[in-house]
Order: structure tokens, then sequence, then C-alpha cells
């Protein structure tokens, strides 16, 4: 017994030392790119931002000194928001903390009731305390509480018709880790107002049927035999896909692989949200070609926490976003036209 202690102990040792030689591997590269993105690309962004050598540098992951800038550029600011603005918002929102207890319904604003105001503003606080738990600097009295709760109290008042979503601390979150408060909640604000994420935020269930349906036609494409092993558990994506995407990876993954993640999201857009999901399914089919409907969700919902970046990203380069000539927006266009009312049972998340 002792022997074989030992052996998975030097087992043990060695792996620890694999993932942590990756990961030096990849920092030094980084660094030396880090030089590149400052001196040459960031100056002449516009220019360059799409060229072959800038997008094959996106794909290795972005210099931390510089991620939140590009992350910026590449969101933009459709919205027009300028700092002041944020200011304004987070005015309203510390007015309506100090009395939404006290306000009467004669002050409903914008047609948010006071009910769903102290919902948002309840599950604003108990969503902060279970965001990054382990980093111990979001939660009350960590560095980062107060800015996480300005932000989303903001949001909520400069968009209440989508209000605070559960998931959503953790993206403004990230964005904290990476940019200044303003910045932070204009890339936030401008990030949700995308097509996918306002979709599910906004729970559209036609959109997010068409979102499944488009992913499912690439599953099936890339991964056959993993594919209609879900389906003879009648396992949709919904199952997975709802908690990835809410969190754009941030919950799900480490969090210097889900920045990553992010990186390259921030280049591709929505679809490498879900280009990222089968690559997480490919990495793991063997496994879950073992498993049946219980295990698999169980397993997707918390993912191993050894994952490294080089398998992930070897096996999301392996996803080819084409189906026969048709790329991802093509399908997307082209799937369902009108989803029936009937079609949202065959997913049971969205009964909810």
């Amino acid at each position: 017994m002792v022997a074989e202690a030992k052996k998975r102990e030097i087992k043990e040792a060695h792996k620890r030392k694999r993932i942590m030689k990756e990961r030096f591997k990849q920092e030094e590269n980084i660094a030396s790119a880090m030089v590149i993105w400052i001196n040459e690309i960031l100056p002449n962004w516009e220019v360059m931002r799409s060229t072959r050598r800038v997008r094959e540098l996106w794909w290795q992951g972005l210099p931390p000194s510089v991620r939140g800038k590009v992350w910026s550029l590449a969101v933009g600011n459709e919205l027009n928001i300028t700092p002041e603005l944020y200011e304004i918002f987070l005015s309203r929102a510390k007015e309506r903390w100090k009395s939404f207890s006290e306000t009467s319904s004669e002050n409903d604003m914008e047609g948010v009731s006071i009910a769903d105001r102290e919902a948002s503003l309840e599950l604003i606080k108990l969503d902060i305390s279970r965001t990054f738990p382990s980093l111990y600097i979001f939660q009350k009295g960590g560095p980062y509480h107060d800015v996480l709760h300005s932000i989303l109290g903001a949001y909520t008042c400069y968009r209440p018709d989508v209000g605070y979503v559960q998931g959503m601390s953790f993206i403004a979150a990230v964005l904290i880790l990476n940019l200044e408060e303003a910045d932070a909640f204009i890339a936030f604000a401008n990030l949700l107002n995308k097509p996918c994420q306002l979709a599910f935020f906004r729970v559209d269930h036609s959109m997010m049927l068409k979102y499944f349906a488009t992913f499912e036609v690439f599953f099936e494409e890339n991964l056959s035999k993993l594919f209609l092993h879900f389906k003879s558990y009648s396992l949709t994506p919904d199952i997975y896909l709802i908690d990835w995407i809410f969190t754009l990876y941030s919950k799900s993954l480490p969090l210097d692989l889900a920045c990553r993640v992010w990186d390259v999201f921030c280049r591709d857009g929505e679809e490498f949200l879900f280009r990222a999901g089968l690559g997480i399914l490919r990495l793991y089919e063997d496994i879950l070609l073992q498993m049946d409907f219980i295990h698999i969700a169980q397993f997707l919902t918390k993912l191993p926490e050894d994952i490294t970046s080089e398998k992930l990203f070897s096996c999301i380069a392996a996803i080819q976003m084409q189906n026969s000539t048709k790329k991802w927006t093509q399908v997307f266009t082209s799937v369902m036209k009108d989803i029936k009312e009937g079609d949202k049972n065959s997913s049971p998340a969205l009964k909810s």
C-alpha cells in the first residue's frame, strides 16, 4: 500500500510539473508577443486587426498587459456610453439602494415594479458573494466588491428592460480584472447588447432555440458519434450550454483559460462561444461516450479543474465551423424561420 501511495504521489507530482511547464511556456510566448502588440498592433489597430499575422497572434492569447485594451477595442462602443453616463447611472443605483425599501409603487421607473427592483438588488448581493469565491477579492470586504456592486447596480438602472440576471456578475468581474471601472462598465453594457448575449439574458426562447439548433448542426458535423449518444438520452444543448454562454465560460473554466476563450471570442464573435463548446465536447468525447444522461449533465456542469489551455485549444482548432458550404452565420439565418410553440418542449431547461 505504501508503494502504491508513493507511485500515485510521484504521478501527481509529474502531472503538476507538466501543467506548470505548459503554463510557463505559454507565458513566455505571451511576454514576447507583448512588445508587438504595444509597438505595432495597437497604434495601427484599424489597419492591422484583421491581418493574418495579428489573427494568428491573437489566437495564441493576449498578453495580460494589453488584454483589457484589446477587448475594449474589439467589443466596441456602439452604445456611445461615456464615463460621465456611467456616473449618472451609478448615482441612480446608489439612490435606489438607499431608498428602495421605502419607495412606493407610484415611483415605478420605466415600467419596472418595486418587487422586481428589490429582487434584482437582492440577487446582485447574493451573486457577488458567489463570484470567484476562491479569489476572495469580490466578496464583502474584498478590494473589488464595491466596484462589482457598482457596475451591476448601474447596469440595472441603465437597462431596466434587462435588469440583473444570474451569471452577469462573472462577466463583470472578468472585465474588472482587466479594465478600469468606467471602461469595464462600457465594455460590459456593449457586450451584453450583442445579439447572442441579449437573447440569453432576456431569455428570448425563440432566439435561444435558434442558437441551440445551429449549434447542433455543427455538433453533428464534427462529433457525430457523441451527437448520436446525446440524442439517445434526449440530452439537449440547453442543459450544458446555458451556463457556459451566460458566464462566457468564466464560471466553467479556470480563470486564465476563460480569459483566453474571451480573447478569441472578442476576435471572432458569438460563433466562437459555440466552437469553444464543441471543443470541450471533443476534448472529453471518450469519457462522455461512457456516461449516461445524469453523469453527462453533472460532468459538463462541473468540468475537470486540470483542463489545460493547450489541450482545449487544440480541440477547438480541430472543430470545423462549416456545414457543407455554409458557415455559422449562414446556417443560423437559415435555421427555423418560425419556431412553433411545441418545439420549446424539446428543451427542458427552457420550460422553467
